[in-house]
């Protein structure tokens, strides 16, 4: 959320960064609800002093006196009832108006329409060539029996699977190597819940706008969350940290859900697009400091970097464009990596930077050093996700008698195994 004195300030900033970013929000309209409100407030704030002021020289008065102001008193609160009832009308508007306004992109964010338009600042790694005709991560899988795509979709639906034997092993060590990584680096790992109330995906800047993404438990009220990211940044919303205790900086490992409605016949194959995956996710919460986000952003960047060299996954980093950001986010870069399958490189990453946009509106404050209470910026990254990391992994290590060769770091957590075949 955005501080409306920022928005009165320079209304035109906001409507060029909801247009740049292809967010719909009637910049215009808030701006004359905010005007009413406000008055209506101030002359709320007089009936009440008028009504002091009554209130205390009636016990002077003598009865005619006192008669009249009693009548006047009773005039006051009609009009305050007038005053209460628009409030309940304007208000709702508003409060809706005011969480659909974008955070404004960077000035260093490219402008653009979409993702074939984000830039890429550096490419990582050599591309792999191959003497002998590769195979894609499914014919891989099946040849091997660690994936079973059919099966998944027949007990789930689309966009489903299962992973079998050393595929899951492969999976879940790719998983516990990211989260060790993580620790090692001073993240503090967490377990978290995945049933989210509407707040916490409201406060991170999920709802409005992403619900038909989200799987919801309508009976129960709750969301299933799409990301740790969630759970992680709201983990202390609604409270006033001090300022020795920040940056907080979270890892957590966990399953993730989302619809990828609207997606139909894009990126489908395989284990690229699924509605059920999970995530290693890296979280930060600092200082309400500009300087002090794009160092914890460029510290995010470098983690997930870190696995990818690690994993020797040749990749690329972009600068994500205005049309391709979320609404929250001032800045976003993404690491994509090279899957010989699609002879390109396959989006895998989402560093993004988002200021005091989800601490607004998750009232996740801390106390500065003149004892002021100020929100705070928060940062996420992914570290990992698997299985669509999977394709590259099995895709780039595969050989020619269709065995596919283990990653070293990943080696530990199999079993000391170097080979699934």
């Amino acid at each position: 959320m955005i501080d409306i004195k920022l928005i009165r300030e320079n209304p035109e900033h906001f409507k060029q960064a909801a247009a740049n970013k292809k967010f719909e929000v009637d910049i215009d309209r808030l701006i004359e609800l905010d005007e009413l409100i406000r008055k209506t407030k101030t002359n709320m704030q007089e009936l009440t002093a008028e009504k002091n002021r009554i209130g205390k020289e009636i016990p002077k008065l003598d009865k005619d006196q006192k008669q009249n102001a009693i009548s006047k008193l009773s005039e006051i609160k009609e009009s305050e009832a007038g005053y209460q009832e628009k409030l309940k009308e304007l208000q709702p508007e508003f409060d809706r108006l005011m969480l659909l306004v974008p955070q404004p992109p960077d000035e260093d964010v490219p402008v653009g329409e979409d993702d074939s338009e984000n830039v890429e600042l550096r490419v990582e790694g050599a591309l792999p060539e191959f003497d002998f005709e590769p195979k894609d991560h499914v014919e891989l899988g099946k040849a091997l029996g660690i994936i079973d795509l059919e099966r998944g979709v027949k007990l789930a639906g689309t966009r489903n699977y299962f992973l079998k034997g050393d595929g899951a092993l492969l999976h879940w060590a790719v998983l516990r190597f990211s989260l060790d990584y993580m620790i090692n680096q001073g993240y503090t790992p967490m377990c978290v819940p995945l049933l989210m109330r509407e707040e916490a995906m409201r406060g991170t800047g999920y709802f409005p706008g992403a619900e038909e993404q989200t799987y919801m438990l309508e009976r129960d009220e709750l969301s299933l969350a799409g990301t740790a990211e969630v759970p992680l940044t709201a983990y202390r919303s609604g409270e006033i940290l001090s300022e020795d205790e920040l940056p907080l900086k979270y890892c957590a490992m966990s399953s993730c859900f989302r619809r990828e409605a609207g997606a139909a016949g894009k990126d489908t194959h395989g284990l690229y697009r699924i509605h059920q995956f999970e995530k290693v996710e890296q979280v930060v919460i600092c200082k309400n400091d500009e300087a002090e986000s794009r160092k914890f952003h460029d510290e995010i960047l470098a983690n997930s970097e870190g696995v990818m060299k690690a994993l020797g996954i040749p990749y690329r980093v972009v600068s994500v464009c205005t049309g391709d950001l979320g609404k929250g986010q001032a800045e976003k870069y993404d690491i994509e990596s090279w899957m010989p399958s699609r002879n390109s490189y396959g989006e895998t990453h989402s560093a993004s930077r988002f200021y005091e946009f989800q601490a607004r509106r998750m009232n996740l404050r801390y106390k500065d050093e003149n004892k002021k209470n100020v929100f705070c910026h928060t940062l996420n990254n992914t570290v990992i996700a698997s299985p669509r990391v999977l394709i590259p992994l099995m895709e780039l290590n595969q050989n020619s008698d269709g065995t596919i060769t283990i990653p070293e770091p990943l080696r530990a957590y199999m079993g000391g195994k170097e080979k699934i075949g």
